[in-house]
C-alpha cells in the first residue's frame, strides 16, 4: 500500500476538452482541423513551463501562419475547456486524505488557468499536501527536474511516491527516477492499485 500519492490533473483527475470546448476554440480561432491542432500542442510545452498566454497564441499563428482575430476571446475559450474534474476522482481524493495518504499534485498547468481552477476546485485541491504546477517551477513533465521538486516539496523520497498520470511518456519518465509509476484508466484502476 502506498501512503504517498501524487497525481496528474488533467486527464487524471480533472477532465480533458469537451467536443464542445474544441469547437468553440476553432469558431474562435477561425481555424480549426488536424494542423490546428498539431500546432496547440507542438507549442504547449513551453507554455506549461510559463510562457505567457499571448506569447504562446502567437507562436500557434506563426506555425499556422496565420493570425487570429480575437486572441483574448481565444484565451477565454482555451482556459474554459479545462475546468471541468471527475466526480468519482475527486471522491477519491477526500477518501485518501481523510485515511492519511500523503497526497502530491503534479501538473502540466498554464499559469492563467492556475487561479481559475483554484477559485473554482480549491476544497478539494486543499486536501493535496504539495500542488506542483509546471508553470510555477518552469519545468513540465517528463522533465526530471519537475518530479524532483515535487517529491521534495512532499518531504519524501522518489522512491517513496505512487506517480498515477495519463500520458505513456511521463509515466516512463517517472520510472527512470525510481518512482512506481502507473498509466491512468479509470477510478476503478486507481482504487484497485491501492
Amino acid at each position: 500500500m502506498s501512503d504517498v500519492i501524487v497525481f496528474d490533473l488533467f486527464g487524471v483527475i480533472a477532465r480533458g476538452q469537451t467536443p464542445e470546448a474544441v469547437r468553440r476554440i476553432e469558431e474562435t480561432a477561425g481555424v480549426g482541423g488536424a494542423s490546428f491542432w498539431e500546432a496547440y500542442w507542438s507549442c504547449r510545452p513551453a507554455y506549461d513551463a510559463g510562457r505567457d498566454s499571448a506569447a504562446y497564441w502567437a507562436d500557434v499563428a506563426s506555425l499556422l501562419g496565420t493570425a487570429f482575430p480575437d486572441v483574448p476571446a481565444l484565451i477565454e475559450a482555451d482556459l474554459d475547456s479545462w475546468t471541468e474534474a471527475d466526480d468519482e476522482m475527486v471522491a477519491l481524493v477526500h477518501e485518501l486524505a481523510d485515511d492519511g495518504r500523503t497526497l502530491g499534485l503534479l501538473s502540466n498547468i498554464i499559469d492563467d488557468l492556475v487561479p481559475r481552477f483554484e477559485a473554482r476546485h480549491g476544497g478539494w485541491l486543499g486536501r493535496f499536501d504539495a500542488l506542483t504546477y509546471s508553470c510555477r517551477i518552469g519545468v513540465a513533465k517528463p522533465d526530471p527536474r519537475a518530479y524532483k521538486i515535487c517529491a521534495e516539496r512532499l518531504g519524501v523520497d522518489l522512491s517513496d511516491v505512487l506517480f498515477i498520470d495519463d500520458t505513456e511518456r511521463n509515466i516512463v519518465a517517472a520510472r527512470a527516477l525510481g518512482m512506481r509509476a502507473e498509466l491512468f484508466e479509470s477510478p476503478a484502476q486507481v482504487r484497485a492499485l491501492l
